[in-house]
Formats: C-alpha cells, sequence, structure tokens
C-alpha cells in the first residue's frame, strides 16, 4: 500500500514515521513485499505502517532499522508515535477502532466501554485502580468518554454487541449505577441503527468465548484483527488462522444468544430489578 500523495508527513508523528520508513525503503531499492520478507511480516504490513494506518511497533522498528541501516531512527520515531491516552496495551485497539467498518465484541462480565456510563466507568477504574490518585482515576474516565464519540462519527462502525447475562447482574458501582448503565444501555441499542446488541443466557451454557473479552475489527481495505483483553493487559491477534478461529467462536456466541428484541427486554427487565428498593 504506497503512501496516500494527500498524506501530510508532518500531520502527526505515526505520519511522519511512515513518511520515513518509505524513504528509507526506497533508498536501499525495495519494494513493500522485499522489505516484508526480511522483516518477516507482509508487504501488506509495511503498507499500512507507511499509509499511517496502524501504529508503528516497537519490535518491528528496531528490526527495520537494522534491515535499512538507520541506527535507532525509526526505533525512536515508533516512541513518539506510539504515545495515547489510553493504556499502552490497549492503545493499538482503540486506534483500529477509529478506522474500522465493524467492530464485533463479547464480553463475559462488564459492559462494553463505548457503551458505558460516566458512573459506570468510574467505578470500574476505581475498583482496577484502588489506590490511584483521583485525578489518575478521573483522566481514566475523561478518556473513556471521549472515545464514545466514535458512535457519533459520520463513518461510525457497525457495532454488533454480545455480551454475556452475567454482565447485567454484576453490581459494579451499586444499584443505582447499574440501573443508569443499563437504562443506558437499552437506549443506545434502542435509538443507534448501527448497533445491535444481544445478550447471551445463562442458559446458553458453555461457550469457546465465556472466560474472554474479545473484539473481532473488519476493515475496507486491510485484514481483520482481534483483540482480547485481561485485567491489566490486552493483545491484538492478526494471525489469519486464530482471527478466523476467534471470528468462528464469535459466530457462534451470536447465534446462542438471544435475539435483539428479545435482549432488550432482558436488559429492561435487569434495571427494573436494580430500580427495585
Amino acid at each position: 500500500m504506497p503512501l496516500p500523495k494527500d498524506l501530510d508527513p508532518y500531520a502527526n508523528p505515526r505520519a511522519f514515521y511512515g513518511a520515513e520508513l518509505r524513504r528509507l525503503r526506497e533508498a536501499a531499492g525495495l519494494s513493500q513485499n522485499e522489505l516484508g520478507e526480511r522483516a518477516f511480516c507482509s508487504g501488506t504490513y509495511i503498507g499500512l505502517f507507511e499509509a499511517a494506518e496502524r501504529r508503528p511497533q516497537v519490535e518491528i522498528s528496531r528490526a527495520l532499522d537494522a534491515l535499512l541501516g538507520s541506527g535507532e531512527h525509526l526505533q525512536r520515531l515508533c516512541r513518539l508515535a506510539r504515545t495515547s491516552k489510553v493504556a499502552g496495551y490497549f492503545a493499538d485497539a482503540a486506534e483500529l477502532q477509529q478506522r474500522a467498518s465493524s467492530i464485533g465484541s463479547f464480553n463475559s462480565m462488564l459492559v462494553l466501554g463505548l457503551l458505558q456510563t460516566e458512573s459506570y466507568a468510574r467505578a470500574l477504574t476505581r475498583s482496577a485502580h484502588p489506590f490511584a490518585d483521583r485525578e489518575v482515576v478521573e483522566g481514566h474516565v475523561r478518556t473513556r468518554m471521549e472515545r464514545a464519540s466514535l458512535l457519533d462519527s459520520p463513518t461510525a462502525p457497525v457495532l454488533w454487541v454480545v455480551m454475556h447475562e452475567a454482565a447485567l447482574l454484576v453490581p459494579v458501582g451499586g444499584k443505582g449505577v447499574m440501573a443508569e448503565q443499563l437504562l443506558h444501555l437499552a437506549e443506545q441499542s434502542a435509538s443507534r441503527p448501527r448497533l445491535i446488541t444481544q445478550v447471551l443466557p445463562f442458559a446458553a451454557g458453555a461457550h469457546p468465548l465465556l472466560h474472554a473479552s474479545m473484539t473481532l475489527m473488519q476493515f475496507t481495505e486491510a485484514p481483520a484483527v482481534v483483540y482480547t483483553e485481561a485485567a491489566y493487559s490486552g493483545q491484538l491477534v492478526e494471525e489469519p488462522a486464530l482471527v478466523e478461529q476467534h471470528s468462528s467462536a464469535y459466530d457462534l456466541a451470536r447465534a446462542a444468544a438471544l435475539s435483539p428484541e428479545a435482549s432488550l427486554d432482558r436488559i429492561a427487565s435487569a434495571a427494573k430489578e436494580f430500580l427495585t428498593p
């Protein structure tokens, strides 16, 4: 994928990284495919870096510096390009969400971050960082709320959310916070035409994704990727066979889940349970 002519190399650190990578590659007389083969990745992957479609990676930047004889130039630019307001392990996935044409998520115990209320996000953040200063917690909450603006973008992706029924019942932040969160989830699911929400009921039993938090991102001009997350870590999965395995498991989850209409009813009934004195 060549660098687009209208991409300003000085627009941001990632664009500058891409422009420099392209300059060094062309000076070495290598095509994207040739450089990719030497760096043990695909030419498409090199093209995505050059077009600023993907945030550069530390390990591959080290390999590229060695292959192109550029000292630590790309490694230094990589550090600049990877600066992010979100947790480092999530930064790549957050960036890719902005570019995805569709996002499919499965959450076993929690409401998806893009659909969280401020109070729910604050309770989760405080539970994950019990000794953090208030300013740190509020910074995390603001960042999460800002990310939700993705759903209001003219190019917003289709968002398909599958959540286990357990996520409706764990009293994050207490009854009032959960009632507000569930009513917000129901309202968003009913009012946004590009959002589909399904609840996987307890009756569905065991499932390949039962213990997982997974996001499947698909793109118009790039291969699909999967992001999996635990409490304090996350991982991007790009190997095609593993992406396909996750995608198949996600399809099974959608098939076993309640219909969108029945899911809305279950979310509403769970909200009523939290509103009951």
